[in-house]
């Protein structure tokens, strides 16, 4: 993996797990909203709304440089649409770039895989 997608793929990460909380925290301002006199869903509305195009973008640049099948592309987005999906995102995305680390350097000491 070359250090252009690996930081696509970071960027990616780093994004997923703040896009949840603020589909939740917004999740949280709705029902506040309609329950009781507590208005903050235009700032928390905007604050995820930053991250889900954030998120977006990074998906489309993640997809281009990992070359991903369509069915993982379609996989991370779904999850970006999800109120808990950007924490699966993350562990996997974090997995995928520990897997890359372990299998660059079992390459760089020359071990192959049987």
């Amino acid at each position: 993996m070359d250090l252009k997608t690996a930081s696509a793929l970071r960027r990616l990460r780093l994004v997923s797990a703040p896009e949840a909380v603020s589909f939740l925290l917004l999740l949280v301002c709705s029902v506040l909203k309609r329950t009781t006199d507590f208005n903050a869903v235009p700032v928390m509305g905007m604050v995820h709304g930053v991250l889900f195009v954030l998120y977006v973008l990074f998906w489309a640049d993640a997809w281009n440089r990992a070359r991903w099948s369509l069915r993982t592309a379609a996989l991370y987005f779904v999850l970006s649409v999800l109120p808990t999906g950007g924490f699966f995102a993350e562990r996997r995305l974090r997995r995928e770039a520990e897997d890359a680390v372990i299998a660059s350097r079992a390459r760089k000491e020359g071990v192959v895989n049987a």
